[in-house]
């Protein structure tokens, strides 16, 4: 099967995945591997399976992720993410819903993964200003908690799930 994996990376979170998924596919059939740009050869449209990757940006992905899924047309597609924030099934589910809104109708979404990916420490700092002047605030401490928890993501658990899905991809 031939595959491109196109991603936009952030922090690194996103990279992680779609290098793995390089790394589970083989780099034989990869047409393609890295973000959307002027460079990109147009034999990505010759990939059986397209993977897209994105980081979260307020809940949905970056606008130029966004701006390449609105060029597709009939490509099947594997969603990929990261999200700083969340790490519940409900939260992954809603922001896949809004990344594949930008895919036109001709393309088929073949399957979706997201997992938590770590923040940059400005984050937490963020997090810890708004802490100084709201001392109560449990909100402020869930997100410090969050962000505390996403420091060690994507893990191995991670990418093992990740790679059990790619398993039966390649089986189908």
């Amino acid at each position: 099967m031939k595959y491109a994996v196109v991603y936009e990376s952030a922090t690194g979170n996103t990279k992680m995945l779609a290098d793995e998924i390089r790394n589970a596919l083989g780099e034989e059939n990869c047409v393609w591997f890295g973000t959307p740009d002027e460079n990109m050869p147009r034999g990505t449209e010759e990939a059986e399976l397209l993977f897209l990757g994105f980081w979260t940006d307020k809940g949905e992905c970056s606008e130029k992720i966004g701006k390449y899924m609105e060029t597709l047309h009939g490509q099947k597609v594997f969603l990929f993410g990261t999200a700083g924030f969340g790490g519940s099934e409900q939260y992954f589910s809603q922001i896949l819903s809004r990344v594949s809104a930008h895919l036109p109708e001709k393309n088929t979404v073949t399957g979706e993964y997201m997992c938590q990916g770590k923040m940059p420490q400005s984050v937490r700092k963020r997090y810890e200003a708004m802490q100084e002047k709201a001392p109560q605030d449990d909100k402020i401490k869930m997100m410090i908690d969050n962000f505390d928890k996403a420091a060690s993501h994507p893990d191995e658990a991670d990418l093992h799930r990740l790679k059990d899905m790619l398993a039966e991809l390649n089986a189908e």
